[in-house]
């Protein structure tokens, strides 16, 4: 009978740690594939984002004709429509501060579009030499109770959708810049609208606008038009 093979315990430990090397590189493979397509997303930039700031103090020929005709309707006491197209909608925001600058983030360029049932915010965020395009998702409509819901359905970095995160995020922000101002008029539009799009709950639909007290009866988002239906109080 020939003598049992005894085997090379040092081999055999050098193969184990071959195997365990392996596995270590197969797995930080996968990690950084991981990452960068997690990083790519966050960079990706939308399709339709096309920003086109013009800094101007003067209001568009768009915006007077929509001030005109709430202005003069309005006086009617009669239900009436106003249409904002979406160049319109993008003049609205041009006449914000830009850029904004919040919690280290630099926010700039902002777009907007109107695609069916929706409306589209997006802008260009900086936040330590890195650029990320914010892309915001809203609802608007009245529901059956005569209400008006305006709810932020979706909100992305890139390509990422982070709505849970964002959500709690702004509200905590809202928050604390209620108690910081303090003087905030709570019952203003610009206010009421905040109010729901952070909280997701329906508001009164009456609005004061040029001491003309107006309530929204319905909303319709088209493509490229939000169609208002006002009745003046």
């Amino acid at each position: 009978m020939s003598k049992r093979e005894i085997p090379d315990k040092g081999t055999d430990l050098q193969n184990r740690k071959k195997k365990k090397l392996k596995k270590l590189i197969c797995w930080l493979a996968i990690d950084l594939s991981v990452a960068f397509i997690v990083f790519a997303l966050l960079l990706y930039k939308p399709s339709q984002y096309n920003p086109v700031f013009v800094e101007t103090d003067e209001i568009s020929s768009s915006l007077l004709k929509l001030y005109s005709v709430i202005h003069d309707k309005s006086q009617l006491n009669d239900p009436f429509e106003i249409v904002v197209t979406q160049d319109a909608l993008k003049d609205i925001i041009n006449l914000a501060d830009w850029p904004m600058e919040s919690e280290g983030v630099l926010l700039y360029s902002p777009d907007a579009l109107i695609d069916p049932n929706f409306i589209v915010l997006m802008g260009t965020a900086d936040f330590q030499g890195m650029e990320f395009i914010i892309t915001i998702e809203l609802q608007a409509k009245i529901n059956e109770q005569g209400l008006m819901d305006i709810n932020v359905s979706k909100i992305k970095v890139g390509a990422v959708n982070v709505t849970p995160l964002a959500k709690i995020t702004a509200q905590k922000m809202y928050k604390q810049k209620l108690e910081e101002i303090g003087d905030i008029d709570l019952y203003s539009w610009q206010a009421k609208i905040a109010a729901s799009l952070l909280t997701d709950e329906a508001i009164e639909p009456v609005f004061e606008i040029e001491n003309q007290t107006l309530k929204v009866e319905k909303i319709t988002i088209d493509e490229g038009r939000l169609t208002i239906n006002l009745l003046p109080i």
